[in-house]
């Protein structure tokens, strides 16, 4: 196991810049998630930090040994793609171990590998079977036992559920954090799905453009991002944003006047964002706003509500069972200890 360091990381192709100086620090035994919309150049960085990507400038250390120049096979790092990248003439074990035969390890210590990661994998049944007689997600685990089996300081993992339905993708996450907690080595996990990121990670990096938005425990993104762009990305059913001023009244929209926590009126007369997430609004006949339904969406322990604040469409999850029907009006308010305001010109967080 190891810390990985990154510092003022550099990649561009010819004039196009790629990812723009990035700095992090991974601790020993950490599970890191770095996310972000397609194109934002996390899965680039997965490479450069693996070594199929040459670096443009800054230092990468995997154990506190600079690795820049070194090839992938001398980094011991082990990545995990999307795609599997399983040899379909093998069985099940030779994929496994071929890597350690590959290196020149003794047959005896390739079967106890192998069958060592197949035991923690549930796999054992299935060794002496080909890809294309798995289903996808025992096609992954075979993919993460040929890389737990070299024991490597740091995996990576590029996308791995991406290609799995939705079920199995719920499961394989768990399955990826509970081989985590009995191993204990760092990890680096690759993905685009913020739900993934939230309940895998240990520590999550929020990219956009190549550039590190925030980095955070998930729950410290998700109560205080740093900007719109973490807020509005780090959340299921995303963060609702309106843009209007502060007066001495409230947060005041097209069509519409919010209240506000004291401690927001330092800002009055300022334009801002109003942030609130969609399970911070609160159904109030009394002190609530008017709202009209657009769509009602019941998912059983809860119900999602599309609605139309002022001139602005906003979502709105209730716990409780609520009865409702399209043009109908209720009446709401936002939970003044979970407002986010956000600067309108640059969209750094105010409050």
């Amino acid at each position: 196991m190891a810390e990985v360091t990154l510092s003022r990381v550099r990649k561009n192709y010819g004039a196009v810049d790629i990812i723009h100086g990035v700095d992090l620090g991974i601790d020993d035994g950490e599970f890191v998630v770095l996310v972000g919309p397609s194109g934002c150049g996390k899965s680039t960085l997965l490479r450069m930090i693996a070594g199929l990507e040459s670096i443009t400038g800054g230092e990468i250390k995997i154990g506190g040994r600079v690795v820049n120049d070194l090839d992938p096979k001398d980094r011991d790092i082990a990545m995990v793609f999307q795609n599997y990248a399983l040899y379909p003439h093998m069985t099940v074990a030779t994929n496994m171990g071929f890597s350690l035969e590959h290196r020149g390890t003794g047959k005896a210590e390739i079967a106890a590998r192998v069958q060592w990661a197949a035991d923690i994998l549930d796999l054992s049944h299935l060794l002496d079977r080909y890809p294309r007689q798995l289903s996808g997600g025992q096609r992954q685990r075979v993919a993460m036992g040929r890389a737990i089996v070299r024991n490597p300081q740091v995996f990576l993992f590029d996308e791995p559920l991406s290609n799995l339905d939705a079920k199995l993708r719920v499961v394989m996450r768990g399955e990826i954090k509970s081989l985590h907690q009995k191993l204990k080595t760092t990890t680096i996990y690759v993905t685009h799905d913020q739900v993934e990121a939230m309940t895998m990670a240990d520590k999550i990096v929020v990219l956009n453009g190549g550039r590190v938005e925030q980095i955070g425990a998930p729950l410290d993104l998700y109560d205080r991002p740093a900007n719109q762009f973490v807020a509005g990305f780090i959340g299921s059913p995303a963060m609702n944003f309106l843009t209007g001023t502060i007066t001495a009244e409230g947060f005041a929209a097209p069509g519409i006047l919010l209240p506000l926590p004291e401690a927001a009126y330092e800002f009055r007369g300022r334009e801002v964002v109003h942030g609130i997430r969609p399970e911070h609004f609160v159904p109030d006949d009394d002190n609530g706003v008017p709202a009209e339904i657009v769509l009602v969406e019941p998912m059983g322990s809860e119900t999602q509500v599309t609605m139309k604040l002022g001139e602005t469409q906003v979502t709105g999850i209730f716990r409780e069972r609520v009865s409702l029907s399209p043009g109908a009006t209720i009446h709401v308010r936002p939970d003044l200890a979970n407002i986010h305001l956000f600067a309108a010109d640059s969209g750094q967080r105010l409050n």
